[in-house]
C-alpha cells in the first residue's frame, strides 16, 4: 500500500499449490489491517459450509501504516471461527506486520487444504511449500526449530506454527507467531489445521524509500517521543499488563476460583511486582516498537529425580496471571509460568484453557461430572494436574475433552443442564481477566470477536458514575465504533492514547494518503458494518447466548449486578446497533 493507490492481494491455494497476486485499487477504501481482512473475508467465505471445511479463506492482513510508525505491529487474522461458528478475528503482533511489508503485500488469503501437512516459505519472489508429516504433532518449540532449519533464510523472517491443538482441530487452538506472540483466541489453530498448514515462514526482502523523508522524520519523532518520553506507555514497559492485579483486585474485579470470587487471597503473590521480582529477566518489543511491553519469565521445572532441572523462557500477562492463575487457585509465579509454558507447547488458546479447567474443577466439587469424563480428579490450586489436563484438551483421548474443548458456550448447552450456570463465558468465548460490571459483560457477549478489547467494557465501567443502561450501552458501541478505525490502521491499542485521529492524519499525509478524521471516522462506520452484516449472515444472535447465573452472583466494583439491569442493557444495544445498520 505504500505510495501506492492498490492493495496488493497474495492468494495461495493450498489444494492445487498455485498462487497468484492480485492488485485492487477499490479495497483501499477499507484502509487496511481488520477494515481489509473482514472485507476479503466477507467475498470469499462459504456461508454454507461448516468453519472447517477446507475452503473456507483464512485471511492475514496489515495496515498502511505497519512497520513505517512506532507500535504500528499488529496483523489481522479473519476467519470462520470453529468455536463460536460465526465471524473469527484475531489480531498478533511479534514481526509478522514487518515481514508481510517486506514481502510486498498487503493482505494474503489462504484456501483449499493440502494433501499431507505442509509449511509454506513465503519471499518476495518465491514461494516455496514443505513437506511437514514429520513435524506435524510436534509441540511448538520443536516445530519452530524445524521450520528455521528447513527455510534456508535469516534476518527479517516471521514464523507462525500450531501444535498438537491445531493438528487435532481443537476449536480452541490458537497460532503461535515469533515465540511470544499469538494469534490468539477464537480457534485459528484449529482453520490451519484443517488445512493441513503447519505453519508460515515469511522472509521479507524489500525495501521502500520514504518519499518525504523531512516530514517523515519530524512525524516520527514526534510520535516517538509521545511513547518513550511519556507516561502514556509507561506501565506497559515497567511491569505490562500483569500491573492491573492488585488495582482489579482491590476493587472486586479479579476473577478467581472460576469466578466464585472476584477477590483473590493470592493476588500479591501473582502480582506484576511478584512477577518482576521473582521470575522476569527479559523485556521484548515487537518489531518497530520501542516499548518492550512483552515480559519473558524463567520458568524452573524439575523433569527428574536426582535434583534435574530446566528452565524456559514464557513471556506472561495479565491475562494468562489470570486463567492460569487467580482462575485456578495458583499462587506462584513459577506456577503460572508452568501452565503458561504447557498452553505454549500444545499452542492452546492460553484463556480457554485455563477458564475450561477451572469450569471442570468446579464441576467435579457439584458433582456434575465424574473422574470417569475428567480423568483426574482436579482442585484448584494443583498445578501438577492442571499440566495433565491442558494436554487432554490439546489431546483429547475421550468425547467429554472432545466436547469441553470446543469451549464452554458448545459443551453445556449440549448438556442441557445447570453446568451453564457456571460456565463463564460470553457470546461463546471464555471470558478474559476482568470482571468490572455490566460495560465488560455487554462487550465481550456482543463484540464483533467477543474480546475484551473489541471495546474496553472494562474501562468504561471503572468510568461509570451510576449504572444506566442506554448510556452504559451507547458507550460501548461507541468505543466498538472508533476501534474499528484503529484496528484497521493495526494500531497497537496500548498506543491509542499517542495516535489521536489528527496525529494518524498527519503521519497517513506522509506517506500520501490523504484523510481527514471525518474521513476515517465513516470507513470506520461502513467497516464495522460489513462485519456485523458477516456476523448476522452466519448466524449471530445475541438472544441465543444467554448470560450464566454466576455473573450476578458476584461482587464487582458495582456491587452485585442484577439479571433485570442487564437485561436493559442489552436491549438498549440491540436498539442502538439496529438504528446503525438501517442508516
Amino acid at each position: 500500500m505504500l505510495y501506492q493507490n492498490y492493495i496488493r492481494i497474495l492468494y495461495i491455494d493450498l489444494n492445487t499449490k498455485k498462487v497468484k497476486f492480485e492488485n485492487r485499487e477499490d479495497l483501499m477504501h477499507y484502509i487496511g489491517g481488520s477494515g481489509l481482512s473482514a472485507k476479503l473475508f466477507a467475498e470469499h467465505v462459504k456461508y454454507d459450509r461448516p468453519p472447517l471445511d477446507p475452503e473456507q479463506p483464512i485471511v492475514l492482513a496489515i495496515g498502511p501504516m505497519s512497520t513505517i510508525f512506532p507500535v504500528c505491529t499488529k496483523v489481522t487474522a479473519s476467519f470462520f471461527s470453529p468455536q463460536t461458528g460465526e465471524y473469527g478475528e484475531s489480531h498478533a503482533g511479534g514481526r509478522l506486520a514487518m515481514t508481510i511489508r517486506l514481502v510486498n503485500v498487503d493482505a494474503i488469503v489462504i484456501t483449499g487444504a493440502a494433501s499431507d501437512p505442509a509449511t509454506i516459505t513465503i519471499k518476495p519472489n518465491d514461494i516455496i511449500f514443505h513437506d511437514a508429516e514429520a513435524i506435524w504433532m510436534l509441540p511448538v518449540s520443536e516445530a519452530a526449530q524445524h521450520m528455521r532449519n528447513t527455510s534456508g533464510t535469516s534476518g527479517y523472517r516471521s514464523i507462525l506454527r500450531i501444535g498438537p491443538s491445531g493438528a487435532n482441530l481443537v476449536p480452541t487452538a490458537c497460532v503461535n507467531v515469533d515465540t511470544y506472540r499469538h494469534f490468539g483466541r477464537l480457534g485459528l489453530g484449529a482453520c490451519f489445521g484443517s488445512k493441513k498448514l503447519k505453519g508460515l515462514i515469511i522472509c521479507g526482502e524489500k525495501h521502500f524509500e520514504i518519499k518525504k523523508p523531512n516530514e517523515y522524520n519530524k512525524i516520527y519523532a514526534e510520535i516517538y517521543d509521545k511513547v518513550t518520553k511519556t507516561p502514556l506507555m509507561e506501565k506497559y514497559h515497567e511491569l505490562g499488563t500483569p500491573k492491573n492485579v492488585i488495582p482489579l483486585n482491590k476493587i472486586n474485579a479479579l476473577p478467581a476460583y472460576n469466578l466464585k470470587k472476584t477477590n483473590y487471597e493470592f493476588a500479591e503473590a501473582i502480582s506484576g511486582e511478584a512477577f518482576a521480582e521473582n521470575v522476569l529477566f527479559r523485556k521484548v518489543s515487537c518489531a518497530g516498537c520501542p516499548i518492550g511491553c512483552i515480559h519473558v519469565g524463567s520458568m524452573r521445572r524439575l523433569f527428574d529425580k536426582g535434583y534435574e532441572y530446566e528452565s524456559a523462557a514464557v513471556s506472561y500477562d495479565h491475562e494468562l496471571v489470570f486463567s492460569l492463575g487467580s482462575e485456578l487457585g495458583i499462587k506462584t509465579p513459577n506456577e503460572v509460568l508452568t501452565l503458561i509454558f504447557e498452553c505454549e507447547e500444545m499452542c492452546l488458546d492460553a484463556i480457554s484453557a485455563g477458564v475450561i479447567l477451572g469450569f471442570i474443577t468446579e464441576a467435579l466439587e457439584k458433582g456434575d461430572i465424574t473422574t470417569a469424563d475428567s480423568i483426574i480428579d482436579y482442585k484448584f490450586g494443583d498445578t501438577n494436574a492442571y499440566v495433565k489436563g491442558i494436554r487432554l484438551i490439546a489431546n483429547p483421548p475421550n468425547e467429554f475433552y472432545k466436547k469441553v474443548g470446543a469451549g464452554l458456550s458448545t459443551y453445556t448447552k449440549s448438556r442441557k443442564d445447570k453446568t451453564y450456570d457456571y460456565a463463564i463465558q460470553m457470546g461463546g468465548l471464555e471470558m478474559a481477566g476482568y470482571f468490572t460490571g455490566p460495560a465488560h459483560i455487554l462487550g465481550q457477549l456482543t463484540g464483533v470477536r467477543h474480546s475484551h478489547v473489541d471495546n474496553a467494557g472494562y474501562s468504561i465501567d471503572q468510568k461509570l458514575k451510576e449504572l444506566v443502561p442506554k448510556t452504559i450501552a451507547q458507550k460501548v458501541f461507541d468505543e466498538e465504533l472508533i476501534r474499528s478505525v484503529y484496528t484497521s490502521l493495526v494500531i497497537c491499542m496500548f498506543a491509542r492514547e499517542v495516535y489521536d485521529l489528527d496525529t494518524v492524519c498527519r503521519a497517513l499525509a506522509v506517506i500520501d494518503l490523504p484523510f481527514t478524521p471525518d474521513d476515517l471516522k465513516t470507513r470506520g462506520r461502513e467497516i464495522l458494518k460489513i462485519k456485523f452484516e458477516t456476523r448476522k449472515k452466519m448466524g449471530f444472535d445475541v438472544d441465543a447466548h444467554p448470560l450464566a447465573k454466576r455473573f450476578f452472583e458476584v461482587q464487582t466494583p458495582h456491587g452485585i449486578i442484577k439479571e433485570e439491569l442487564m437485561n436493559e442493557v442489552i436491549k438498549e444495544y440491540k436498539n442502538i446497533v439496529d438504528d446503525f445498520m438501517k442508516k
